[in-house]
């Protein structure tokens, strides 16, 4: 499924209906595009401005975790009918996946990663945290993302975007840096189809340098098959995390039961408000058994309720795989 070959040695080609994706951390891979759904792919794009001091750290712990942006979406689409309104705007949906309470932690704490961090940005004239991570590009400079966090779905793009890669407790220890460009699917920006819940973000050279050559950056794959064994990341806020420290869920990829026209696969993890838009990596395709050294395949998008035992992760086809393609040449 996949070869090994250094960011400096590879090519990104789509005429011959390839892929071909490569880490600076040392991985790439070649993976049919097939198509995602029958529709015509749309990208939206725009370029915007975002000034460096403006995360203070009051700023940054004081932002609201983005998974409220999620719910919104998913309460739109929900074959089982919407939220209270109140319910959606704060993000406190009642309703979890699985019939017991959960027991036991789903997560584990992780040290952190240079490639892996927080994104942080303004929406409506609120601030709001995710997650995100670096991925290979061509232009070494790409974040991969949630689409709601960078893109209301629909309606406004974000101001004041930011990644912090390897954060820690209020550290910075890789800078702040700031985007120049925020991408995702139309589907998502004009009518927030949570299918196509996925952003990417063209960052800008800090201290004359490339995001990927300070941090490093992962492969990334599309059209993999379902089912697939993933570990996730992400810098959970809500109760009873902090959103200091990244954390990690390992698991096997289930269609969502609940909603299965969002084509979206869950693992099982409690990761909370924070961890939207972290990486979802394949394991079993490079040589180490685990960790955030394989190639992403997907993003925290969704869980079902603050006692969620599942995070379902958007499909990875065509028409992400297209944006992706769009961003990385910016």
């Amino acid at each position: 499924m996949t070869s090994k070959k250094t960011l400096a040695g590879s090519l990104l080609s789509l005429s011959t209906g390839l892929l071909l994706a490569a880490s600076a951390i040392g991985g790439a891979t070649a993976s049919s595009a097939t198509p995602q759904d029958s529709t015509q792919l749309q990208v939206e794009s725009i370029p915007v401005s975002s000034p460096q001091g403006y995360w203070t750290p009051e700023r940054m712990r004081a932002a609201v975790p983005g998974e409220v942006l999620a719910a919104k979406a998913v309460a739109r689409q929900d074959n089982k009918g919407p939220w209270p309104a109140a319910e959606v705007e704060s993000g406190e949906l009642t309703r979890f996946a699985g019939t017991t309470a959960q027991t036991t932690a789903l997560h584990v704490d992780e040290a952190p990663v240079s490639h892996i961090g927080k994104v942080f940005f303004t929406l409506g004239g609120a601030n709001y945290v995710c997650s995100g991570n670096s991925v290979a590009a061509a232009n070494k400079s790409l974040v991969a993302t949630a689409g709601h966090c960078v893109n209301e779905g629909p309606g406004a793009f974000a101001t004041n975007w930011v990644f912090v890669p390897g954060y820690v407790s209020g550290k910075a220890p890789y800078g702040q840096w700031p985007a120049r460009s925020l991408h995702a699917a139309r589907k998502w920006t004009s009518g927030g189809d949570i299918r196509y819940d996925t952003g990417f973000a063209v960052v800008a050279r800090v201290g004359g340098k490339t995001l990927a050559d300070v941090v490093g950056a992962s492969g990334v794959e599309f059209s993999q098959p379902r089912g697939l064994t993933y570990k996730s990341y992400g810098y959970p806020a809500a109760a009873p995390f902090t959103g200091q420290t990244l954390v990690s869920c390992t698991g096997t990829a289930k269609d969502d039961a609940i909603n299965p026209q969002f084509n979206s696969q869950g693992i099982s993890c409690d990761m909370t408000g924070g961890s939207s838009g972290g990486p979802w990596f394949v394991q079993g395709d490079t040589d180490e058994a685990d960790g955030p050294n394989g190639f992403q395949n997907s993003v925290n998008s969704y869980g079902y309720g603050t006692r969620s035992t599942t995070m379902f992760g958007p499909f990875w086809g065509s028409t992400i795989m297209k944006v992706y393609d769009s961003a990385q040449r910016k």
